[in-house]
């Protein structure tokens, strides 16, 4: 198995960053502060709860430079020096994904988000402790060839350490052109193990699908990228002409991606004009997204999620349950409920800032605590034969659920 975007996790070391964490088209400055007076009741130009005296901070600046200049051990590269300046602003504000992106970070950023890439071949995401963590190596990707596997916790790349690391960047410091070699350090059941893996080209493979016995449509979805609607639409089209008589949608390790990726998804399922998601930010302000398209999927569904399903995976999911038009079946989802836009600075850098909360058409916030399964069931061992394919314990209490709708 633009741009908007949601995200908490990364389809990372595959070098996709789907938060992925985003929503929300990415704003001309000019636009900002206009928007910015008008909310907070005057023009752009008045002062705020963050009006700050440059000066006194330029004076601290210049002593704590002149201090680094004069007694740090080793050369200093002015560059990095001013891009730490700029990364500690915006993480003073306390929020893992509020980031400053470097014009190389942001560039790279932009390009990933079509699905296609130079990099490891593998998807990433940071974990409750803040570990980034591999949730998927693609099968003959780079990174399955090295012998890397799920679970592993990246500790350091090229020699540097990248625990607590964001995971934007560390996925820019992973990729890099086509036959160039990353060094990783990974930690594995109590060992440190050395990796030396080659970068390929990876085209990402966002959907995979196929009919089970009993003409239940199964459609697995690894996140949610540009390329990800038409795969996801192909293949409801294709299972519904070949007679599917229900559908399992597999967002287990989705850690999310483009909100115009999922909504247009969704769209394919929910009655046109029903509401799919909405946002609401500090000042009240709404932004609501609904169904487009005149198909549906008349067919009983079930998603199945786990604790790695995570923001766009869980704006699909919450939806369907709102409606009654799926029932979730696994574990409890990861629970990004926040929305962040790209605002892009003039010298080709950018702000990545969390801007508001999304919430079901359900009006049901499930930032910190995710999407609650309806039923539940814990990923084990157990498999079973569903004609010649083996199955998990998860897809087989879909099938078993579906069976009994379709009675």
């Amino acid at each position: 198995m633009k741009k908007n975007f949601f995200g908490g996790m990364l389809s990372g070391i595959i070098c996709t960053i789907m938060i992925v964490v985003l929503i929300g088209c990415g704003k001309d400055l000019k636009d900002i502060f206009a928007s910015a007076g008008s909310q907070m009741g005057g023009n752009s130009q008045q002062s705020t709860d963050l009006d700050i005296k440059t000066s006194d901070i330029q004076e601290k600046m210049d002593t704590i430079t002149k201090v680094l200049d004069y007694y740090y051990y080793k050369d200093i590269d002015k560059e990095d020096l001013i891009n730490g300046l700029y990364k500690g602003l915006v993480d003073g504000v306390g929020d893992p994904y509020t980031v400053y992106y470097t014009p190389e970070e942001y560039k790279d950023f932009k390009e990933s988000s079509d699905g296609v890439y130079a990099g490891l071949g593998a998807s990433v995401t940071t974990d409750k402790n803040g570990n980034i963590q591999i949730v998927k190596p693609f099968k003959d990707g780079p990174a399955d060839k090295a012998g890397i596997k799920p679970g592993d916790i990246l500790t350091k790349i090229d020699g540097e350490d990248s625990i607590g690391m964001d995971l934007s960047t560390a996925v820019t410091k992973i990729k890099g052109e086509a036959g160039t070699i990353v060094k990783l350090e990974i930690y594995r059941d109590g060992k440190y193990l050395n990796f030396e893996v080659t970068r390929g080209y990876i085209e990402v493979p966002t959907v995979e699908y196929k009919m089970l016995e009993g003409n239940i449509g199964y459609i697995a979805v690894s996140s949610f990228d540009d390329v990800t609607t038409n795969q996801f639409i192909g293949a409801v089209d294709d299972l519904t002409e070949q007679g599917m008589v229900s559908l399992i949608v597999d967002l287990r390790d989705n850690p999310g991606g483009l909100l115009s990726a999922v909504t247009d998804m969704l769209s394919r399922i929910v009655p046109k004009g029903d509401l799919l998601v909405y946002m609401e930010d500090k000042y009240g302000n709404k932004e609501t997204y609904k169904s487009t398209s005149k198909e549906t999927v008349e067919v009983p569904i079930a998603v199945l999620i786990n604790g790695n399903s995570a923001s766009a995976s869980e704006v699909f999911s919450g939806c369907l349950q709102s409606y009654g038009l799926a029932a979730l079946i696994g574990t409890q989802s990861f629970g990004k409920g926040i929305v962040q836009t790209i605002v892009p600075l003039d010298d080709g850098s950018a702000i990545k800032v969390t801007i508001s909360s999304y919430y079901t058409p359900s009006d049901v916030c499930i930032h910190g605590i995710g999407l609650t399964p309806d039923v539940k069931v814990e990923l084990t061992e157990e498999t079973s034969m569903v004609g010649d394919l083996e199955v998990d314990n998860q897809v087989q209490a879909a099938i078993d659920y579906l069976k009994g709708k379709t009675k």
